[in-house]
């Protein structure tokens, strides 16, 4: 019976939160107990329910502990985790601290960082992160693999690590196809109008997902087809930006937001096509969420070589303008997910 240590900050709205709950379902619990540390009770997911599955919350660090050098708080500020040894401790988090002292600290065979980002394009983006990164960019080195959500992030995480020694292991997320297809057929009292071409796109409402991207390429499309409508899933600190971005370019009744849902997947199934215009990605989970659900995939040039399978549009302003309302047909993802499951069990020693 293997024992695995998973140290994530919360399990709240977020892509990294749902694929650890992938992940945790996928796992087979019967040859495994999984101890899964959490900093925060606050949850929007719904964890599996299994015996050798255990939930253990402790107590965070004060946020300013982020400008705190990592090897300070590696010596200062150990986190506790119960006796005993684990044949695998996985930081799934990587950027909170106390989610990379929790897999250092605790005894383990082996440590595994996951990264979910292509963290040498955030670098250059986001101020912040280039802040957080030079106090924590030493944890790196008490690591003995790492694992990355798509093999188009490797390449930029060792020039930054400056790492290239150690392995790397491409896992993208796992893509829960049955929970999809159940919860499409959920009640809903959605209902877009079957006359137009219904395009979705899901995601924080934030700089790196590029929604106002989105937005210009919409505006120059509806200049020659009156019949397609955008609909936003999600929320973030760039929301009131965007709705000013719709108003100033005269798409009011082109684009809806829909907030964050709990259960996406009836407003997905609904749809015809799905865009992603992000700046940057680690993946892209929604990607596969759509695909999965039969719509056509409108996304960016740039995010295909973290999707390799997966086409980039070059000019998506011409791709929407082109798009047809096509027959969908539901894809388990059955290749995708299972390529996954062998490298994890590599990854976790099964």
């Amino acid at each position: 019976m293997k024992r695995i240590a998973i140290f994530q900050c919360d399990l709240k709205v977020g892509g990294i939160q749902k694929a650890l709950i992938n992940i945790l379902n996928e796992i087979d619990c019967d040859l495994c107990e999984v101890d899964l540390f959490l900093f925060d009770k606050e949850s929007f997911f719904e964890l599996p329910k299994h015996d050798n599955l255990r939930v253990i919350y402790l107590k965070p660090y004060f946020w300013l502990n982020r400008l705190v050098y990592f090897e300070l708080l590696r010596r200062f500020a150990p986190i506790s985790t119960p006796a005993g040894e684990y044949d695998v401790a996985i930081d799934f988090n990587s950027y909170r601290n106390e989610c990379a002292v929790g897999a250092i600290t605790a005894e383990a065979k082996k440590r595994v960082m996951w990264i979910h980002n292509d963290v040498e394009i955030k670098k250059k983006n986001e101020i912040k992160y280039r802040i957080l990164w030079h106090f924590f960019k030493k944890k790196l080195r008490y690591f003995d693999e790492f694992a990355a959500v798509s093999p188009g992030i490797t390449d930029g995480f060792r020039r930054c690590s400056k790492i290239t020694d150690k392995r790397i292991t491409p896992i993208p997320n796992h893509i829960d196809t049955d929970e999809i297809f159940r919860k499409a057929k959920e009640p809903s009292d959605f209902s877009p109008d079957a006359d137009n071409y219904n395009l979705f796109t899901m995601g924080r409402i934030c700089r790196q997902k590029g929604f106002d991207i989105l937005i210009g390429h919409l505006a120059s499309v509806v200049k020659k087809r009156s019949d397609i409508r955008l609909f936003i899933i999600g929320d973030g600190p760039d929301r009131e930006k965007l709705e000013r971005q719709i108003r100033k370019s005269g798409l009011e009744n082109f684009v809806t937001l829909l907030g964050n849902r709990t259960n996406p997947f009836p407003f997905l199934d609904k749809a015809d096509g799905f865009a992603l215009t992000s700046r940057y990605e680690g993946q892209g989970m929604v990607i596969w969420e759509a695909k999965a659900l039969g719509l056509e995939i409108f996304i960016s040039e740039n995010l295909e070589k973290y999707n390799p399978s997966v086409p980039g549009r070059r000019d998506v302003a011409e791709a929407l303008l082109l798009a047809e309302r096509k027959e969908k047909e539901y894809d388990d993802l059955s290749e995708y997910n299972g390529n996954i499951r062998e490298s994890l069990k590599s990854l976790l020693g099964f």
